[in-house]
């Protein structure tokens, strides 16, 4: 038996969406260390488990780790669909607790595309290698143009930029009670528009912005100059995504990021992925003021929902 348990993660945006530069995508993100997935897996003649979503997932992972079956159960789970990486997380943490049970290397970055995880953006899949805020590299437009390869047949991006976060900082997190994200055949028709009319020029503003701002932040622990420059480019990252989603932000998510970002206990707001989640980066002298804060960003917006406050995560996935 074993089990495995990792963090949610926040998808910041990408570097490039258009195809005039030579690499396409390129997220950047950050691991969390809550809310969480633990998954438990026991080895089986063959594959049970009652979640039909997960067991599509110990299904690929039997096959491809060439194990008879397994017994999958999951203890915790993320929302679905709500920009915190559930699938992703989801998808590794069995892959790693079938190949843990059987006494084997998961091998979570060379096996993901075979589970159709980091197709576009490798955020998720560092996040649970490692942790921390992360950098990927992106995919050679040259291969992905508007479509993506065939699943299994990519590789997922290096990651180009890894740091620890101070261990004093929080990630105020609001997830309005609003229509999911989206995803699946929905997600890859809007990518598809997003990318086929994406202003090049946009990528390089946002280069500029993660070169000469966000990562020295991150690698000097400013928390302040860090948060602005992750607000400058969810928002440069809502440009591209306006005409799909409705504005920079999705509604109700703009009503509730305007309002949050106009309290002092709080920096760095912004959409995670196609949200509906809206983060917000504070410290644990303001995490306090920082919930209240999201709590009233969400009233200002009309919406219930739920708000926490939550460290960043400084490693991956744990077995036990």
């Amino acid at each position: 038996m074993a089990t495995v348990g990792v963090g949610a993660r926040l998808h910041f945006g990408f570097q490039n969406l258009s195809l005039a530069h030579a690499r396409l995508y390129g997220g950047l993100g950050v691991a969390l260390a809550e809310p969480r997935v633990r998954v438990t897996a026991t080895r089986a003649e063959s594959v049970d488990c009652a979640d039909e979503t997960v067991r599509r997932y110990v299904e690929r992972a039997t096959a491809v780790l060439d194990v008879p079956g397994a017994t999958v159960s999951v203890a915790e789970s993320l929302p679905r669909h709500v920009g915190l990486g559930s699938g992703t997380q989801l998808a590794l943490a069995t892959l790693a607790a079938v190949a843990h049970a059987y006494d084997r290397e998961p091998r979570v970055r060379e096996r993901a595309p075979e589970l159709g995880r980091g197709g576009r953006s490798g955020v998720g899949v560092a996040a649970f290698e490692d942790g921390g805020f992360v950098v990927d590299g992106g995919h050679p437009t040259a291969r992905f143009t508007t479509d993506p390869p065939a699943p299994g047949e990519w590789t997922v991006p290096p990651v180009v930029a890894r740091h620890e976060l101070p261990t004093d900082w929080r990630f105020v997190l609001a997830v309005p009670d609003a229509t999911r994200g989206r995803n699946g055949d929905r997600e890859e028709e809007s990518m598809r528009a997003v990318v086929e009319r994406a202003d090049p020029g946009i990528a390089d503003e946002v280069a500029g912005v993660v070169n000469r701002r966000l990562l020295p932040a991150a690698a000097e622990g400013r928390l302040d100059d860090f948060g602005a420059a992750v607000a400058a480019v969810g928002r440069l990252n809502g440009a591209w995504y306006a005409d799909e989603q409705g504005g920079v932000f999705r509604p109700p998510v703009g009503t509730v990021v305007d309002e949050l970002a106009g309290h002092p206990a709080v920096t760095g707001v912004g959409q995670s992925s196609w949200g509906p989640t809206v983060y917000g980066l504070t410290d644990v002298d303001r995490q306090d003021a920082a919930a209240t804060a999201a709590e009233d960003a969400l009233r200002a917006a009309d919406v219930d929902g739920e708000v926490r406050v939550v460290a960043p995560a400084s490693r991956g996935a744990r077995v036990e």
